[in-house]
């Protein structure tokens, strides 16, 4: 069972009947048909679009550092980095990630074919505006089509299959929204770009604990299961209900007041909930699986980020932007990896095991992130540690690019 698959409950006598009948555009032999494996469902186009802009969108990054070069759209160079990794390579993640969640939660068809090459179109709208667009109510326009369509999707679904579980999701999505556009404000000198900024971030921060709370120590207690271990992960339980109120009270302070100095209390108080919490999932046991470690350590670097966004408001001079990079190359770039190796795996027919690429991208993704949260702390290494944590892991996703875009374009085995 993939890591979609154990998101969420399903019916699964519903999907049976649906397969086997084919009401869920299943051929014959259980596979969707379509000219193109790479329309069967969400994860394959946006996993393979994810890994491709945050692998070339970082070099493209350094170059406009060194270089002082803007593109020609409603964004000096930094926010169109800042904006391209959240919005861009971040929203194809998450679109790729519930886009085929979505029909486990309900039951219903998954969006593919030419509906899903049409949300693909929005998203290739979004980054060409960016680039191309000079007109800044023009270029927002065109960008928010995407995180909208997507909203607007996953909230008809979740709606029309009674699955109110999983509305905190959507409910997410919708946010994820609101704060693109709140970034494009800044395009017009209105002061909401910021607290856009934080929200995008608050979302992710809470997708993970949220999602990655789900599915971290599910597949570790399956693998551990399947190895006859029965040290399993703890149940959810009372720390569990508090890292995740903890986690959403902070982010929603740290969206509001990011200054307060109970704000730092807030953030320092979840990040230690949301450490004990991963460590009651029996990481030490995982370390013999590389593709169930890395859920492990991409949680950690949610814990460390939260911890060190506190620290940097109660203690003046640390850098804020450690914790911020903390989150970003740390927490969601390993998050995101995790999910997309194995997800692309599973969901293809294949075995979720880490071959040398897997575990190269892993490795490339970690030493990156550790790079770029320490380049903030030296004066005289900075622009060395800042290049090469940017090689490493942008150098990650194009080896995800390189090892499963094949996968990804070829029909399901079996």
């Amino acid at each position: 069972m993939t890591v979609l698959e154990q998101h969420g409950p399903t019916d699964r006598s519903v999907l049976r009947r649906r397969r086997s009948s084919g009401e869920d555009g299943r051929d014959g032999r259980g596979r969707i048909p379509s000219t193109l494996p790479l329309l069967h469902y969400g994860f394959r186009p946006f996993f393979l679009l994810a890994a491709l802009h945050a692998g070339l969108a970082i070099p493209a990054w350094l170059w406009m550092f060194r270089t002082g070069w803007s593109p020609a759209g409603p964004f000096a160079a930094l926010d169109w980095h800042v904006h391209e990794m959240l919005f861009g390579y971040l929203g194809a993640v998450i679109a790729g990630f519930v886009l085929t969640a979505v029909p486990n939660w309900t039951g219903r068809l998954p969006l593919s074919g030419g509906p899903l090459a049409g949300l693909v179109g929005l998203w290739f709208l979004g980054r060409a505006a960016n680039l191309t667009i000079d007109d800044p109510l023009i270029a927002m326009a065109a960008d928010l089509t995407f995180p909208v369509a997507l909203a607007a999707a996953v909230w008809r679904e979740v709606a029309a299959g009674k699955n109110w579980r999983n509305a905190p999701v959507a409910t997410m999505l919708s946010l994820f929204a609101l704060a693109n556009g709140l970034h494009h404000t800044g395009t017009f000198e209105i002061s909401a770009a910021a607290p856009g900024l934080r929200l995008a971030l608050g979302v992710a921060t809470v997708l993970i604990a949220l999602i990655g709370g789900r599915i971290v120590p599910s597949f570790t207690r399956n693998w551990l299961a399947r190895n006859g271990d029965r040290r399993l992960p703890a149940s959810f339980g009372i720390v569990d209900k508090a890292a995740l109120a903890a986690t959403v009270a902070a982010v929603a302070a740290w969206v509001a007041v990011p200054d307060l100095q109970a704000t730092g209390g807030l953030l320092l108080l979840a990040g230690l909930l949301l450490a004990a919490r991963l460590l009651r999932w029996r990481g030490d046991l995982a370390a013999r699986e590389p593709i169930v470690l890395v859920l492990h350590l991409g949680y950690g670097w949610l814990a460390a980020a939260v911890l060190l966004l506190g620290t940097s408001i109660l203690v003046p001079g640390l850098p804020a932007g450690a914790a911020i990079h903390a989150l970003t190359a740390g927490a969601v770039g390993t998050m995101t990896l995790a999910v997309m190796t194995r997800a692309s795996l599973g969901h293809t027919g294949r075995a979720i095991e880490a071959d040398g690429w897997t575990l190269a991208i892993y490795a490339a993704v970690s030493a990156g992130a550790l790079l770029r949260v320490a380049a903030p702390f030296s004066d005289t290494h900075y622009l060395a540690l800042l290049t090469a944590g940017g090689a490493l892991w942008s150098l990650a996703f194009l080896l995800f690019a390189a090892r499963y875009g094949p996968i990804l374009c070829r029909a399901r085995k079996g």
